[in-house]
């Protein structure tokens, strides 16, 4: 163990900084692998994802669902009135992550992970500082190996501070008092989507500003479609090829936010205002790297703050690794999660495989869910691909549930039947893409999955289906 005998200090074999998902699973496996581990957080384990992101929306569009659903079932033959206490709801949505941080937390210190709430910024290549916010102690910690893992913030957009209270960021949003009567939300991505549609399930009226020309750029379009036409059946109002520049308070209480083309080729003054309650800013995350000290030490960064690292995490200071959002795209909590163990592994001295198949799922209405490759990127690669589709609507068990729209998609290399990836836009895609994850994982075939009996009925089958289709002896496609 490294230290400076001049120096009285704490001791530990791996300092994670950072206690989000990347963070507090890195400590676990870690400490699971006969490690000494001192995991340090600003404020206590969970960070953005169980905090303020993932976990929280999740809670509150599940709940906007249920009232959609309440609201909207009269053709089978049930009618009701229902009401939304919002505050309500967030004291329940924050309950529930409460209990999910009293279980990380329990999880740590059952695998001997001394937790640290304050901030901690690397001073040496074995050594670190850490105070706790408002507080002048500081401790100092010696290490054999740092892990950072101090995720994202959400970037301002200028002119639109988090600061003024009608500006909202993604965690502002899920933690209001009542929901606004009217709602800009500037940017289409997945969180712009995502509480897009949640707040007009639940009755707010919103408007979506995207420079883009479509929601989602991320994904095709055939994917995009089916949750665009919902979110306007739903009354989101689009404003595509469109910037916020600014905004200014009105007489009512509300504010005016000026929107112009996002390509003004002509220069003319082309300025629209839309009026709102509120204005959520969701136009993307960037690293936190610049908290940790990593810069004095020397860790190299690309042009966007990122941490470069190779594929077990390592920086170019052997010693001190990076993992989750602050080691680049994607930026998912699963995938920062899966890097971590992998981190952890390689520093305990095993042998891991990196990460590969990295699933990305988008929670609108319909759910998008994708993994590995899309036709297009396989024919990139050098694949000649074959694709099965199968609609839900062929799917009993989506009829039954009301949920018709969308499709599962499989790419596979035509001359093996191997399976490359696949694509789902529909209800539960986000459940239903960890299936084929599992198979491109594992690098099975077409033919494996059709022998596999999926349940009846099942949305899984609309997996096995596709398969059916790829392997041209289609069972249950008929145009329903």
């Amino acid at each position: 163990m490294f230290q400076e005998a001049s120096i009285p200090m704490q001791e530990t074999d791996v300092l994670i900084i950072g206690g989000g998902p990347a963070g507090y699973v890195t400590a676990i496996r870690a400490g699971q692998l006969g490690q000494t581990v001192t995991l340090v957080d600003r404020s206590g384990v969970g960070g953005t994802c169980l905090n303020h992101g993932c976990i929280p929306s999740k809670a509150l569009i599940d709940a906007a669902d249920d009232v959609h659903s309440i609201r909207n079932v009269e053709d089978r033959g049930i009618e009701a009135d229902v009401s939304v206490d919002f505050a309500r709801l967030v004291q329940w949505k924050d309950r529930v992550v409460r209990r999910l941080t009293k279980g990380v937390e329990k999880l740590c210190k059952a695998n001997d992970v001394t937790l640290r709430k304050g901030t901690a910024q690397l001073v040496a290549e074995h050594r670190a500082e850490v105070w706790e916010d408002g507080n002048g102690d500081t401790e100092t910690i010696a290490f054999d190996h740092a892990i950072v893992a101090t995720g994202s913030r959400p970037i301002e957009l200028p002119g639109f501070s988090f600061d003024d209270e009608p500006i909202l960021n993604a965690k502002a949003a899920l933690d209001l008092d009542a929901i606004p009567d009217e709602l800009a939300v500037v940017g289409a991505g997945y969180i712009g989507m995502e509480l897009s549609t949640m707040f007009a399930k639940l009755g707010v009226d919103v408007t979506v500003v995207e420079m883009l020309d479509a929601p989602l750029p991320r994904y095709s379009d055939d994917l995009t479609q089916p949750v665009r036409k919902r979110a306007e059946k739903l009354g989101l109002s689009f404003q595509f090829g469109r910037v916020a520049t600014d905004w200014e308070r009105i007489d009512n209480g509300q504010i005016r936010i000026a929107t112009e083309p996002a390509r003004n080729e002509t220069n003319e003054d082309a300025v629209e205002w839309l009026t709102a309650d509120k204005a959520l800013i969701a136009i993307g995350r960037n690293p936190v790297s610049d908290t940790a000290g990593i810069d004095a030490l020397g860790v190299e960064c690309d042009e966007n703050g990122f941490v470069e690292t190779d594929e077990l995490g390592r920086t170019n200071i052997d010693q001190i690794f990076a993992v989750g959002d602050v080691a680049g795209e994607p930026m998912l909590a699963h995938e920062g999660s899966a890097a971590g163990v992998v981190a952890a592994e390689t520093i305990a001295g095993a042998a891991p495989d990196p990460v590969r198949t990295v699933p990305s799922v988008v929670f609108t209405d319909p759910e998008i869910g994708s993994v590995g490759l899309t036709e297009t990127q396989a024919r990139e690669q050098g694949y000649e691909p074959t694709t099965g589709e199968f609609p839900f609507r062929a799917s009993g068990r989506a009829l039954t549930s009301g949920e018709r729209t969308g499709f599962v998609r499989l790419v596979a290399d035509a001359e093996s039947g191997t399976v490359l990836g696949g694509q789902i836009v529909g209800p539960e895609a986000s459940e239903l893409t960890a299936e084929i994850g599992l198979t491109v994982e594992q690098e099975l075939t077409l033919s494996d999955i059709v022998s596999t009996v999926h349940a009846h009925p099942t949305l899984s089958e609309a997996i096995m289906e596709a398969a059916d289709c790829a392997l041209g002896h289609p069972i249950h496609t008929l145009d329903r």
